[in-house]
């Protein structure tokens, strides 16, 4: 009965997971495919002349996605207009079709696509040249104009068989491993997950006839097979071959997701072990039907607020594609401030009545994008205090948040960017503020 519970939780996750706006985004698609036919084809067709690619053509995107992928295949005719030097141009064209028909739209052009913006999700739209051999030639107006190939057909078909091959455990766990990305502010791309969850696959033989009832020995040894990776700069996409660049190494966080499996793993069947499967993958992971946390913790006689918030509940969408990275200044009267991530890693503690001022010290993030911030006290003495906080905040525009030390527990502090709505960006730090020297005299 214990397995049956794992195989029908993982099979609940998987259902979690699924987008839940495939309608709306249907249309996006088709009004843009429609402005496009519009202007090059004088016809108002909403299907024809397209290509859905990217994680939501590969049939691997979840709940949240944010960007989506669309080719819009050009008239042949058209290639003398644009061949010589015309990639700026073409793209320009295609914004003004959307624009035209779309005129409440925010649309603009990025390097190699027109990007239409939706209140929770944007598409990106390419219009390419289709080539005899099937793949297909698009503008690319980075540093200069060149013209470049594309094989997403060849991607979507592989994926498909390699699916089949692997008893449909291929496409459920990219769905799985984009659940822990955007847990844990992964920034690495739809495709390079996708790469990844085939080369392991790729590596054995043992989920080959498995299904629900191995996901949570699956995603064991996903996470073992990811953290002993070497560092490289690019992988080779299936069925393309073609590069997919690392923007950040994932090997640190797939060795702590390993280390969180193994935990729930070990819980089996006791009441704590969906807690410990939602430290892996978030809260878009089954809870425990016995064991649901109540709005209000007794303690000592009076209720307690449990105040903390959660990004899923907060944001439009979460769809983690970026990194970022925060770092505390500790600040005292009569002592050189210092970082709390050195201070960790040099296990010195920290007492409280401290001042300290958490910022962004790194990101990948182009362009501006907006802060929040989450502060959660952890700990009996938070309990005792009624201080638990942990609510998300707006970033006052500085792009730092001003704490003091206050009381003993390991506290925890997130940061949320966003673009356009969406969290695209995330990462924490932990404050373990332990005892002052009066308590260690006692």
């Amino acid at each position: 009965m214990e397995s049956l519970s794992i195989a029908d939780t993982f099979k609940q996750f998987l259902n979690n997971l699924v987008v839940d706006n495939a309608q709306t985004i249907s249309d996006r698609y088709g009004e843009i495919t429609c402005a496009l036919n519009k202007k090059f084809r004088d016809t108002e067709s909403k299907t024809a002349n397209t290509l859905q690619v990217g994680s939501y053509g590969r049939h691997t995107a979840i709940k949240g996605i944010s960007d989506l992928d669309m080719l819009y295949i050009m008239p042949k005719g058209e290639w003398d207009n644009y061949k010589n030097d015309g990639q700026s141009k073409l793209l320009s064209d295609a914004a003004a079709a959307i624009r035209a028909r779309y005129p409440n739209t925010t649309v603009r052009v990025d390097r190699l696509v027109v990007q239409a913006i939706y209140s929770n999700f944007r598409v990106e739209a390419q219009p390419v040249f289709e080539q005899d051999d099937g793949s297909f030639k698009y503008p690319d107006t980075y540093n200069g104009s060149a013209w470049r190939i594309t094989k997403p057909r060849e991607e979507i078909q592989a994926m498909s068989e390699f699916d089949t091959q692997k008893n449909k455990n291929f496409r459920r766990l990219c769905k799985m491993a984009r659940a822990w990305k955007n847990k844990h502010g992964v920034g690495i791309g739809g495709l390079l997950i996708d790469t990844l969850a085939h080369n392991f696959l790729s590596s054995t033989k043992e989920y080959d006839e498995k299904s629900y009832l191995y996901y949570d020995y699956m995603s064991r040894d996903f996470f073992a097979y990811l953290k002993e990776l070497p560092k490289q700069d690019y992988f080779a996409a299936l069925g393309s071959g073609q590069r997919v660049k690392v923007k950040k190494d994932f090997q640190r966080k797939a060795k702590k997701a390993h280390e969180l499996c193994l935990k729930a793993i070990e819980a089996e069947g006791k009441d704590s072990q969906n807690d410990k499967w939602r430290a892996v993958y978030g809260r878009l992971f089954p809870a425990a039907e016995k064991v649901q946390k109540a709005a209000l913790v007794e303690r000592a006689g009076r209720a307690v607020r449990m105040t903390e918030e959660f990004p899923e509940d907060v944001f439009s969408a979460i769809d983690i594609r970026n990194n970022i990275r925060i770092d505390c200044k500790v600040e005292q009267n009569g002592f050189r401030p210092a970082s709390l991530r050195e201070m960790l890693r040099d296990r010195t503690l920290l007492m409280p009545r401290k001042k300290l001022t958490f910022s962004v010290v790194e990101t990948d993030i182009p362009g501006s994008y907006g802060l929040f911030w989450k502060v959660l006290n952890r700990g009996q003495e938070a309990i005792d205090r009624d201080c638990i906080r942990g609510q998300i905040v707006a970033d006052d525009g500085h792009k730092r948040k001003v704490e003091h030390t206050n009381f003993r527990g390991d506290h925890v502090v997130d940061c949320y960017a966003i673009v356009d709505g969406v969290a695209v960006a995330t990462d924490r730090i932990h404050v373990p503020i332990r005892a002052n020297q009066e308590d260690y005299d006692e």
